[in-house]
């Protein structure tokens, strides 16, 4: 049986949407001119980021490794050409704690990026992307 995840989407003007996920939580996904929240590219980094924070958390914590700082910058190189994907994605690691070594924090990283993040698995794979079109309901005038 597989895990299904739903996002709902819904245009809010300009550029701006509002995803809601099953569990009611929101999301602003935003590139008109004046943003007021991430871009669609942006979010995929953060999700890429996010994914692999949470497995090298888990796995510091099964170490008995205790992190006093961590965070993670993503950076992504677009192609020139439409569509404009991502060729390269340089995820960064910067962390410190109690008996944390570089070689750990190495090895985590790559057991993340490798093996369980689900994310990185995601965006190194060929995914089916179905495309459905529905008439929504039109305005009485």
């Amino acid at each position: 049986m597989s895990d299904v995840k739903t996002m709902q989407v819904t245009w809010l003007g300009e550029q701006r949407y509002l995803g809601v996920s099953a569990s009611g939580h929101q999301l602003l996904i935003d590139n008109s001119a004046t943003k007021v929240g991430v871009s669609p590219m942006e979010a995929l980094l953060g999700a890429l980021a996010t994914c692999t924070a949470y497995d090298i958390v888990q796995v510091m914590g099964k170490k008995r490794i205790k992190l006093t700082s961590y965070r993670i910058e993503a950076e992504g190189e677009r192609a020139d050409e439409h569509p404009r994907r991502y060729t390269r994605i340089v995820v960064r690691h910067i962390a410190s704690g109690e008996g944390l070594t570089p070689e750990a924090l190495e090895r985590a990283a790559h057991l993340s990026h490798e093996k369980y993040c689900s994310v990185a698995a995601s965006l190194n794979s060929e995914i089916v992307v179905e495309t459905r079109v529905e008439a929504g309901e039109t305005a009485s005038v």
